[in-house]
C-alpha cells in the first residue's frame, strides 16, 4: 500500500508539471513558431514559472500525506476490532452447538469519573459481541461484591476490571465501594485466602503518569487485591497514559487498542480449549499458569509483600457461617501453623518485650518509656484496616457491622443478647498480649510481654479517638448499595463496645478508668481477657459481661496451644477463674476447641467449670 500511493504521487507531480509547462508555452506563441530553440525556450519557462512547479509538488505531497495517515488508521482500527480475533476464529466453528463452553460470558466492570473507562468498556463489549460470546458492561457501583463475585468463580465468566485511578491515587466515585471491599476481603481471615479460586480477569488500567507517586494506583491494587485471593490472571496488567509524552502507544486510548488486541487472542485462546493451551498438556492448572506466566516476578513481589502484613482481621467475637466451604475460620488450626511457620521463616518475629516483674525500671519516666507501636508495626496494621489511636490502641469495624448497616444479621451477641451489630464498636487499649496462641488470627505481629513497659495514652484520649475514627468508618458507608439509612443513622451512635479486638485490654493501666468513662455514655462493655492476669480480673471494675478464654483444660495442653509467657502460667490460669468466680456480675467461659488438640479432655473441662461458675459457655470450634 505504501509503494502505491508512492507511485500514484510521483505521477501526479509528473502530469501536474507538463501541464503547467504546457500552458506557459502555449501563453507564449514566439516560443512555439521558434523552432530552433523550442526545447531551450520550453524549460526555461519552466524555470521562469517554477514556483508554481514547487506548490503543486507540494499539493501533491500532502493530499499523498493525509491519504496515507487516514488508511493507516481505518488499518489499525480493523486489525483491533476484526484482524486480531477473527483471525483465528471462525463463528460457526467456535460455537457448535454440541461443543462445550470454556468462556460462558464476559463481564466488563468499569470505574470510571470522566466517561474514558465506560467508553473503553463499551467499545470491548462491542467487539467480544463480535466474536459471538455474550458480553455485559457493568458500573461497579451498582454491583454487589460481596454477594456476587464469588458466583464468578464457577460460572466459567472471564470478569475485565477497566478502572481509572483519580485523585491522590484513590478509585473513582462510583468504584469506592468496590476497592474498599476488595481490600477488605483480601485481608480477612475469615474469606480466606483462596476466596476467589477459580475466578479468571484481567484488569487495565488508566491513569496519568505525570502524577508519579499516584500513577495507575487503583489498578495496579485491584489487580494485586484479586491476586490475593486466589484470582487466576489471564493476561499481564495493561496500564494507559494520558501523557501523550510517555505513553507507550501515544495516547490513552492507543495504549487501550494495544492490551485489547492482547485480550482478544488471549480470549481467543481460552474459548477453543483450555486444556491445550499450555505446551499440549491437558492440566487443570493451565490456565493460571499461561495467564501469570508473564507476571512471576510482579507475583513474587506480592507475595513478599503479603508476607510483610498479615492478611487477617476483625473479632474474635464473631462467629457465624461464611460465604464458601473454601473460607479460612480462625481455628482452621493447619492453615494457621503453616503461616505462622512462613511468618517466621520470612523473619516476621514475635516483638517479645523481657520485663521485670515489677514493671517499669527503678527511676524510669514516661518520656523514656518506648512505644508499643512501632513504625514498621503501624505500616502493618494500618494497611490491615485498623485504625490506630495513640502508641498502643486500635479500632476497628466488625464485618458483622458492615453486615448489619445492610439490613442483614448480625453476629452471635445479637442473637443472644440482642446487641445490635450496627451499634457496636470493636477497639482495644492495648495490642499487647501474654500469649502466643497457635491459633491467634494476628500471627504475633502485635508485641507480647508480661507487664506493661511502653508509653501510656490517657483513657479519656483513646475512647474520643476510638469514637471518632469508628464514626468516620461508618460514614464510608453512605451512599453504598443496599444500606439501610435509618441503620446507618443508627450507627454512627455505638452504644456497645466489644473490648476484644486483639491483644490483652486488661493490661493497660487504666482499663478501670477507661471502662467506666463507656459506661457514663451509656455504652454496654463486654470485654475477653486470656487468664493470665488474676489481680487485673478481681480490681476490675464490673463490665456488663466479662469472658475469660478457656483454650485448654491441662497444663500440658494450655502450654502446647496458648504458648504463655509466664512461668507459672498454669496457677496463674487458675487462679484467673477463681477470680471469675468471685465476681459479683455476669461471666462467660469461651472454650475455643480445636480437633487433635484439645477436645479429649471433657472430664477437665467440667472441673474447670466448677471453678469459675460461669453464667454462660460459650463453644467455639
Amino acid at each position: 500500500m505504501r509503494l502505491k500511493n508512492l507511485f500514484t504521487a510521483r505521477h501526479v507531480i509528473i502530469i501536474l508539471s507538463l501541464l503547467f509547462g504546457i500552458c506557459a508555452a502555449t501563453s507564449n506563441p514566439k516560443v512555439l513558431h521558434s523552432s530552433p530553440g523550442y526545447y531551450g525556450n520550453y524549460f526555461t519557462l519552466i524555470w521562469h514559472n517554477r514556483i508554481y512547479l514547487y506548490t503543486a509538488a507540494v499539493f501533491a505531497f500532502g493530499l499523498w500525506f493525509l491519504l496515507k495517515m487516514v488508511l493507516k488508521k481505518k488499518s489499525f482500527s480493523n486489525d483491533v476490532g476484526f484482524t486480531g480475533v477473527h483471525k483465528a476464529v471462525k463463528k460457526d466453528d467456535l460455537w457448535d452447538g454440541h461443543a462445550e463452553r470454556h468462556v460462558s460470558r464476559v463481564k466488563i466492570f468499569y470505574g470510571s469519573q470522566t466517561g474514558t473507562a465506560k467508553s473503553f468498556a463499551k467499545e470491548l463489549h462491542e467487539d467480544v459481541r463480535r466474536m459471538g460470546l455474550p458480553a455485559e458492561v457493568i458500573d461497579m457501583k451498582e454491583y454487589d461484591p460481596e454477594d456476587h463475585l464469588i458466583e464468578e468463580c464457577t460460572s466459567k465468566s472471564v470478569c475485565v476490571f477497566l478502572v481509572a485511578t483519580y485523585t491522590d491515587g484513590q478509585p473513582t466515585e462510583n468504584a469506592q465501594w468496590f476497592c474498599k471491599w476488595l481490600e477488605e476481603a483480601s485481608t480477612d481471615f475469615r474469606y480466606g485466602n483462596t476466596y476467589l479460586k477459580g475466578l479468571r480477569y484481567a484488569v487495565f488500567g488508566l491513569g496519568n503518569s505525570v502524577y508519579v507517586g499516584h500513577y495507575n494506583t487503583v489498578g495496579k491494587h485491584l489487580d494485586k487485591w484479586l491476586w490475593m485471593l486466589s484470582g487466576a490472571r489471564i493476561m499481564t496488567r495493561g496500564e494507559g497514559d494520558s501523557n501523550v509524552v510517555k505513553s507507550v502507544n501515544g495516547s490513552v486510548q492507543a495504549d487501550f487498542l494495544a492490551w485489547k488486541v492482547k485480550f482478544m487472542n488471549r480470549l481467543q485462546d481460552l474459548c477453543e480449549d483450555e486444556t491445550k493451551n499450555c505446551c499440549g498438556k491437558s492440566n487443570t492448572s493451565c490456565v493460571t499458569t499461561q495467564g501469570q506466566g508473564e507476571d512471576v516476578e510482579e507475583n513474587a513481589s506480592l507475595v513478599n509483600s503479603c508476607s510483610e502484613e498479615e492478611p487477617f482481621e476483625s473479632s474474635s467475637d464473631e462467629e457465624g457461617s461464611h460465604p464458601s466451604g473454601s473460607v479460612l475460620d480462625v481455628e482452621d488450626l493447619g492453615s494457621m501453623m503453616s503461616s505462622v511457620k512462613g511468618a517466621k521463616q520470612s523473619g516476621g518475629g514475635d516483638q517479645m518485650v523481657k520485663r521485670s516483674r515489677k514493671g517499669a525500671r527503678k527511676g524510669e519516666t514516661e518520656e523514656e518509656r518506648r512505644e508499643m507501636i512501632t513504625p514498621a508495626l503501624r505500616v502493618a496494621l494500618t494497611k490491615q484496616g485498623y485504625k490506630l489511636i495513640g502508641s498502643h490502641s486500635g479500632v476497628k469495624l466488625c464485618r458483622w457491622t458492615k453486615s448489619m448497616l445492610r439490613g442483614r444479621g448480625g453476629c452471635y451477641k445479637h442473637t443472644f443478647y440482642g446487641i445490635e451489630s450496627h451499634r457496636c464498636m470493636e477497639t482495644t487499649p492495648s495490642l499487647a498480649c501474654a500469649n502466643k496462641c497457635v491459633f491467634c488470627w494476628r500471627h504475633h505481629t502485635n508485641p507480647v510481654g508480661t507487664e506493661w513497659r511502653w508509653k501510656m495514652d490517657p483513657a479519656e484520649k483513646i475512647l474520643q479517638d476510638a469514637l471518632e475514627k469508628h464514626q468516620n468508618m461508618i460514614r464510608q458507608f453512605r451512599g453504598v448499595p443496599g444500606v439501610k439509612a435509618e441503620r446507618y443513622e443508627e450507627g454512627l451512635s455505638a452504644r456497645h463496645c466489644a473490648l476484644s479486638l486483639v491483644g490483652e485490654p486488661i493490661m493497660y493501666p487504666e482499663i478501670n478508668d477507661f471502662i467506666r468513662l463507656l459506661h457514663s455514655r451509656h455504652i454496654s462493655t463486654f470485654l475477653v481477657t486470656n487468664a493470665q492476669f488474676p489481680e487485673e480480673i478481681r480490681t476490675l471494675v464490673p463490665v456488663t459481661q466479662l469472658y475469660v478464654s478457656v483454650d485448654a483444660s491441662t497444663k500440658e495442653s494450655l502450654k502446647k496451644i496458648d504458648r504463655p509467657l509466664f512461668k507459672d502460667f498454669w496457677s496463674r490460669f487458675l487462679d484467673s477463674l477463681k477470680a471469675l468466680g468471685e465476681k459479683r456480675q455476669r461471666t462467660v467461659y469461651r472454650l475455643t476447641l480445636v480437633k487433635a488438640w484439645n477436645v479429649e479432655e471433657m472430664q477437665a473441662y467440667s472441673e474447670l467449670i466448677a471453678l469459675g461458675q460461669p453464667d454462660f459457655i460459650e463453644v467455639k470450634v
